[in-house]
Formats: structure tokens, C-alpha cells, sequence
């Protein structure tokens, strides 16, 4: 695991083989089941949440941060992106088509027209759009949106 450094970007299935190479040269394969995976994960996501308790509303780009807390949250959201990066291989999911496909079906489920600048729920927003209308609910069961609902989670 030479050269990390030495990039600037990496994709994905840069970070896969990464992953993989890692846990087999340790022999972690034996420990890496898609449950234990998930539960290093929920941790590292606590590791993380860890860092911006108490601090309020951070601004965008942290100018306020010291390197030193910037290298640490680099760190943490580092654990976090390995460890789903590594469970999205082993659950045998491409992480990339499935992040592209959400955004997809997010574009369906919030459509610029009804949610810009609103930070309401899917099922808020399709019911706000049936009283707009003077309807009693039922823009919120037009097949595309109810479809659109029950495929995703």
C-alpha cells in the first residue's frame, strides 16, 4: 500500500481494491462480515459526530477550525467512507451505480418546482402541492409519486 499520497483524487473502486488488499494481507477477511462492518461503521459515525458536538452550527468551510481539528475530522470521515466503501463490497453493491441511482430517484421524489429552498420532507411537500390545488390529498397517490414512495426508503 505504497503511493497513497502521491494522487490527488481516487475513485471508488480505487478505494474497493484498496480495502480488499488491506484486509487480506492482515487476514481480516475473517472479521470483515457485512454486520461487523456496519457496527464499525455506526462507530466510526460516532467517532465523528463526537467532533462537532457542542460546537453549534458550524459555518461551510470551517474558518474557524484549527489544521489540527481539520486533520482529526479528515481522519474521522476517512473511517467512515472506508468502512461503507468496504461493506458495499462485501454486500456485493456498487456503490457508485447505487449513489446514482438514489440521486436519480431523489430528483423524482423532490422536483426543483416543489421543494427549492425547502428543507420539508417528500410526504410534506406532495401534501402541501394537494392543498395548493385545493385537492384533499390525492396529488400525494398520482402514480408516480406513490410508486415513487413505497420503492425507496
Amino acid at each position: 500500500m505504497t503511493g497513497v499520497l502521491e494522487k490527488e483524487g481516487v475513485t471508488l473502486e480505487e478505494l474497493k481494491k484498496k480495502m480488499a488488499e488491506f484486509a487480506r494481507e492482515r487476514d481480516w477477511d475473517q472479521f470483515h462480515s457485512p454486520r461487523n462492518l456496519l457496527l464499525a461503521l455506526v462507530g466510526e459515525v460516532g467517532e465523528l459526530s463526537e467532533i462537532f458536538q457542542w460546537k453549534g452550527e458550524v459555518p461551510r468551510g470551517l474558518p474557524d477550525w484549527k489544521d489540527e481539528e481539520k486533520q482529526h475530522l479528515g481522519e474521522e470521515l476517512s473511517d467512515v467512507l472506508l468502512y461503507l466503501v468496504r461493506l458495499s463490497d462485501i454486500c456485493g453493491v456498487n456503490l457508485g451505480k447505487a449513489a446514482l441511482r438514489k440521486l436519480e430517484m431523489n430528483a423524482i421524489k423532490y422536483p426543483v418546482k416543489l421543494c427549492k429552498g425547502s428543507s420539508q420532507k417528500h410526504t410534506q411537500i406532495n401534501v402541501d402541492k394537494s392543498n395548493v390545488n385545493g385537492d384533499t390529498g390525492s396529488a400525494a397517490t398520482d402514480e408516480g409519486i406513490n410508486s415513487d414512495i413505497k420503492s425507496t426508503s
